[in-house]
């Protein structure tokens, strides 16, 4: 190699070495640059354990890793890559605000800008006291809270390109907070100057105006996303003694835009896709009180509702409900409405979105019958004695002298039926073989003396509708829940005086008082109001009628005793009518003279009993056709 090349590479190194030792930093610049990793690695940590709580695997690295302050310039930079330009709402320090009147205190956090809870100030939950099995059991009384469980979401997915996910996650962001006495705007602003924001304002006792301001959002969302999905799950908890009962009632409703209400999930799991499907409201509804989201503005563009229930009875809670509601952004403002409270017909009346349609009071006429004069007469009477339980008492007096015009002439057809008792009993021998012929012959002697054995149907056909209309009415009104009535303490739950060790098919854990007093006077009812019908053509009837208040007694026992305790006064009242009428009103003298009265007039051709003899004389004569073959 030449001198020169030589030369050259001597020089190219000691340039390098000389250089090396100019530049290498000092003692103080180490300890800056050593700084700046550790603050980064502290950052890191900070962000995997918000996200995926992996600050232990990274202890056990057995890695040192100083208690060093990360500064918000770190931050920022870390978060821009998951959060895009909301990267400076990414972190902050969670913090409650409150906003309440007379009946409603909310909670809300600004981690999200979401409620955190709802606090009703004037109602009540039962809360179990465990003791012994078989002994009454014992509550402790509770304030009702909604959106309580910390597994509850409320939370957008705002559509932004250029993040790894597709969106950003609301739940993620730390809100800036302005509040006064009625309202509270939580605003989450990106770094390039637009913002979205979230305006609550009470207006009414269960009632806030919600707001959505999109302002400058259009620059960053995804210019192919036409709405923001909002996430909203409800663990939904047990404010009743009657779970099972509770759990019927407790449902996703919804209303599509210029639709009826519809429900999703009251008795089991279920699924909506309403993909494209305008919405003016979703509400996810307990027995007595629910959580609504009402569009008041522009509809919602479309939902996916889902209501789970629990894998087993222990779970501490008693539904999942799911909705996933499409939020239009084409313009940059969005309002709404939030009812958070109890379903109280007047309340969700107002809004005038048949949001009152929630309360499962029945559809077709029951329903009708139900909304329009069973509900009315009760706040009336109710308001007017000032116990909700004397008014069941009440209504009933006044229903059953109203429709006495009509028992009158059921117990006066029975009568003359049983007046007709020595007419047919020359039957019971001359026929004892051919149930089918006494039958023809005995429908004969009736039309004879112009008496029709259906004449008592009448009264109970008509009352039917509105007994079953209070069957859907009693669990569906709060206005009984937690009101007392003699030993019931609770008239839309069951008046327990006797509990099992355990349960018993058929009946469950306890007794009812009011069940137990209906049956009896249901029997003693039947007892009184069959005694003259000739049973000897079906003797199987004789029992049935018996069977049936044993049957009910099973049905009702669980259910609520303001029905109950309907029943059993009706009853009460049916019997005292039907002994009175009976003893002081009918005198067989004047039965049998009317008889013959009725005996010596001129039959119309034709008519229901006419058909009902030619029908079994038909069908005598085939059977005598089949046994002569």
């Amino acid at each position: 190699m030449e001198k020169n090349h030589i030369f050259g590479f001597i020089l190219l190194f000691t340039t390098l070495f000389v250089w090396t030792y100019i530049s290498a930093p000092d003692k103080a610049e180490l300890e800056r640059q050593q700084y700046v990793k550790d603050s980064i690695v502290s950052a890191r940590l900070a962000l995997d354990s918000l996200n995926s709580n992996s600050v232990k695997d990274f202890a056990n690295t057995n890695t040192t890793v100083p208690a060093i302050e990360v500064s918000d310039s770190i931050k920022l930079l870390m978060n821009s890559g998951t959060f895009g330009p909301f990267a400076p709402a990414s972190f902050g320090e969670e913090k409650d605000y409150i906003l309440e009147n007379d009946k409603l205190k909310v909670t809300f956090t600004n981690k999200g800008g979401r409620i955190k809870s709802a606090f009703l100030k004037e109602y009540t939950k039962a809360v179990e006291i465990k003791g012994e099995k078989g002994k009454k059991k014992e509550y402790n009384m509770v304030p009702v809270v909604l959106f309580d469980d910390e597994r509850n979401k409320f939370n957008y997915h705002l559509p932004i390109a250029n993040v790894p996910s597709g969106s950003v996650s609301t739940e993620n962001l730390y809100f800036t907070v302005k509040q006064d006495d009625k309202s509270i705007t939580f605003t989450a602003n990106t770094s390039m100057g637009s913002s979205f924001s979230q305006t609550y304002k009470l207006s009414g006792d269960y009632k806030l105006d919600y707001d959505l301001d999109f302002r400058g959002l259009g620059r960053i969302l995804d210019a192919k996303s036409k709405t923001i999905a909002l996430d909203w799950q409800n663990y939904l908890s047990s404010y009743e003694k009657n779970t099972k009962f509770e759990s019927q009632y407790s449902a996703i409703y919804y209303k599509e835009y210029d639709d009826s209400v519809s429900d999703c999930g009251c008795m089991s799991d279920d699924k909506e896709e309403l993909k494209d499907t305008k919405m003016d409201w979703v509400s996810h509804a307990n027995q007595y009180f629910n959580t609504s989201l009402i569009a008041t503005g522009e509809p919602f563009a479309a939902a996916v509702l889902e209501s789970v229930l629990p894998e087993n009875e222990n779970a501490d809670y008693m539904e999942k409900l799911s909705s996933n509601i499409e939020i239009p952004v084409s313009e940059e403002h969005f309002e709404m409405a939030m009812y958070l409270g109890p379903n109280v017909y007047n309340n969700l009346k107002t809004f005038d979105v048949s949001l009152e349609d929630i309360i499962p009071f029945g559809s077709s006429i029951f329903g009708t019958i139900n909304r329009y004069a069973i509900r009315p007469v009760f706040d009336f009477f109710s308001g007017w004695v000032g116990s909700l339980g004397l008014a069941i008492v009440i209504i009933i007096f006044l229903l059953k002298m109203l429709l006495y015009p009509l028992m009158y002439k059921m117990l006066h057809s029975q009568a003359l039926m049983g007046a007709l008792k020595p007419e047919l009993a020359h039957l019971n021998d001359k026929y004892k073989d051919d149930a089918q012929k006494k039958q023809m012959e005995t429908m004969k002697i009736y039309r004879e003396f112009g008496v029709s054995p259906l004449g008592g149907c009448m009264p109970m056909m008509i009352q039917m509708p509105i007994w079953y209309a209070l069957f859907r009415f009693f669990p569906a009104s709060i206005s009984f829940r937690q009101e007392s009535f003699l030993w019931a303490e609770d008239l839309s739950s069951y008046d327990d005086f006797f509990h099992f060790a355990t349960e018993i098919p058929f009946l469950g854990d306890h007794l009812s008082l009011f069940t137990i007093l209906y049956s009896v006077s249901m029997l003693i009812y039947t007892y009184y109001n069959t005694k003259h019908m000739d049973m000897s053509a079906n003797p199987a009837m004789k029992y049935m009628q018996y069977l049936m208040p044993v049957m009910f007694f099973g049905f009702f026992n669980s259910y609520a005793s303001a029905l109950t305790c309907y029943m059993f006064f009706s009853n009460v009242i049916n019997i005292a009518q039907t002994v009175i009428t009976k003893k002081f009103v009918f005198k067989d003298e004047k039965l049998l003279a009317e008889l013959k009265v009725k005996k010596a007039k001129p039959k119309k051709k034709g008519g229901f009993q006419s058909k009902l003899q030619d029908a079994l004389k038909q069908q005598q004569e085939a059977q005598a056709k089949k046994g002569k073959k």
